[in-house]
């Protein structure tokens, strides 16, 4: 079961992996701004609220879904050697995004081309929601976007999985979709200077090592125990 510092990590990974989140969903939230017409620019925070509640709450349901799975598994095997497992894999996993983030490896690439199976059938109904131009289309392109193949993501649904039970499942992805939320937001209103800002080769290597060290974490919560 996740501890406390558990949340916090996976909040300060969002945070973190923010660098990887304007690349990824950036132009997502860019074209939801600029879609939005001329009038309404002043009052484009609901728009974006929406689309980021909507997000969050994919990447909740995601939890949930995976931390049930992992909580149906481990009625079949032995539980703590099953999360054991579980906590390992995703260690390895963040480390392997944090590398990515920081361009010193870019494997996990390969491992976010396995989502586009399931994107290919997604992606239109978010196409249908732009240009923007009401708040429930913007939740509406929210709920879809939560579900684009994203490497970072996927190391957080390892955290989830390792949990064993669907409420901790979504928990975690809940505090780390709430890490990602201010680089989006901010993404909404100053689009251009958070995209140079996270070109900087600097950003990224620190993001991407803050990131390692919270997989190390990830893999000695697994491997401590078992030596005790």
């Amino acid at each position: 079961m996740p501890t406390d510092i558990s949340f916090i990590a996976a909040f300060m990974v969002g945070l973190m992996g923010g660098v990887h989140c304007v690349g990824m969903c950036g132009g997502i939230v860019a074209a939801l701004s600029l879609g939005i017409s001329q009038q309404k620019q002043s009052s484009v925070w609901p728009y974006l609220f929406a689309y980021n509640l909507a997000r969050m709450t994919s990447y909740t349901i995601a939890g949930i879904l995976v931390g049930g799975i992992s909580w149906l598994g481990g009625q079949l095997v032995e539980v703590n050697q099953f999360q054991t497992s579980l906590q390992f894999m995703a260690g390895l996993f963040m480390i392997a995004m944090g590398l990515y983030v920081a361009g010193w490896w870019f494997g996990l690439a390969k491992v976010e081309q396995a989502g586009v199976v399931v994107w290919r059938y997604l992606e239109p109904v978010g196409r249908r929601c732009l240009p923007v131009k009401t708040i429930p289309q913007a939740f509406v392109l929210g709920l879809v976007w939560g579900w684009l193949p994203c490497g970072l993501v996927y190391s957080v649904l390892f955290w989830a999985i390792a949990s064993g039970s669907p409420l901790d499942g979504g928990l975690l992805m809940l505090s780390f979709a709430l890490g990602t939320l201010p680089n989006l937001l901010l993404m909404g209103i100053f689009a251009s200077a958070l995209n140079k800002f996270v070109k900087h080769v600097w950003v990224r290597r620190l993001a991407g090592s803050m990131i390692i060290l919270f997989g190390i974490y990830s893999l000695l919560q697994a491997v401590i125990p078992a030596t005790v």
